[in-house]
């Protein structure tokens, strides 16, 4: 009786770690980093808030152009200030025809100066095309040309591979007196 008892407890206590792991690895799948640090900010405390189109590929085409290459996104959101912290407002995947997918970000993100986090966009993932991409909110206290935002893109198949980097545009600034 006693070893039943233990079997059951040991079997109800990996059925749970197994649950946590589920739940860790799909936080794991789009925030690879670091552990985050979100925090609840008062943007009229704000001066400055920037919106970023990032191009990112969740597959290219080859061949004679009906064939796709599937391949893994790392979006890159670095805050190259030595004193100044950003804040993360939103960062929302799209597809080819401007559709949102996923808000990767569902909270205000703080990256202190110096401080990088990464986003990425699994290689299986079919929804996004040719033409995804990230729009990309984000605020300082002051005016600062501080973030740099990337996307590496990169896959392998047999002696295949390819990796590329594309970089934000700023589509608008709001600087605020």
């Amino acid at each position: 009786m006693k070893n039943f008892v233990f079997i059951v407890a040991l079997l109800i206590f990996t059925g749970c770690g197994n649950s946590f792991n589920k739940q860790e690895k799909k936080q794991k799948e789009t925030h690879p980093s670091h552990k985050y640090h979100f925090v609840e900010i008062d943007t009229t405390q704000m001066h400055y808030f920037e919106t970023d189109y990032l191009p990112v590929y969740s597959d290219i085409y080859f061949g004679d152009g009906t064939k796709r290459f599937p391949i893994t996104a790392t979006v890159s959101l670095r805050n190259t200030s030595l004193t100044d912290s950003a804040y993360i407002l939103s960062a929302r995947y799209y597809d080819s025809y401007g559709k949102m997918l996923h808000a990767y970000i569902d909270s205000t993100l703080l990256l202190s100066p110096l401080e990088s986090v990464e986003l990425v966009v699994e290689e299986g993932e079919k929804a996004g095309g040719a033409g995804a991409n990230f729009i990309i909110d984000w605020a300082a206290p002051k005016y600062s040309n501080q973030m740099l935002i990337q996307s590496v893109m990169i896959s392998t198949y047999g002696q295949q591979g390819v990796s590329f980097l594309s970089e934000a545009k700023v589509i608008l600034r709001k600087n605020r007196e």
